[in-house]
């Protein structure tokens, strides 16, 4: 799966991905999956290093699946690690869920965000370069051995 990039996309998102990743990343990791209404926290595993990789996003459940849409799509760190590993966790409403993530690119990812939860449908598509549609098929079993994170 590649990605064309248009002119000034890429400089938008090197500032997108500074302020995410040094200013609104941290503080809402602190909420995110803990508070009704925040966004949730995905954790791929890295395909490079193997280790967990956290990021919050913001999207709904709708049944057994959580819908997002990713800013930048096959250029976020976070989706190309999901494209190489699927299994997925979701810590939502302090607890871990486990998953299998799938990239959509044939879903309109604009219809998808009207969909979404307002606010954050509004930041992605103000500060997003490339949306596209990402969909987490959640495990029945649930919750990862009933944890509740603290």
């Amino acid at each position: 799966m590649t990605e064309k990039s248009v002119p000034g996309q890429r400089r938008k998102q090197a500032v997108v991905n500074v302020f995410q990743r040094y200013v609104a990343n941290p503080v809402v990791r602190r909420i995110a999956g803990r508070i009704p209404g925040a966004p949730v926290l995905l954790e791929t595993t890295g395909r490079t290093s193997g280790q967990p990789r956290r990021n919050p996003v913001g999207g709904r459940l709708v049944g057994d699946s959580f819908w997002l849409v990713s800013e930048h799509g096959l250029r976020s760190q976070y989706v190309k690690n999901l494209v190489a590993e699927p299994r997925v966790r979701l810590l939502m409403r302090g607890r871990w869920h486990t998953g299998i993530a799938h990239v959509l690119p044939d879903d309109d990812p604009q219809a998808r965000l009207r969909a979404l939860p307002r606010g954050n449908s509004a930041a992605v598509r103000a500060l997003g370069t490339s949306l596209l549609t990402i969909r987490v098929d959640l495990d029945r079993d649930g919750a990862v051995g009933g944890s509740r994170v603290s």
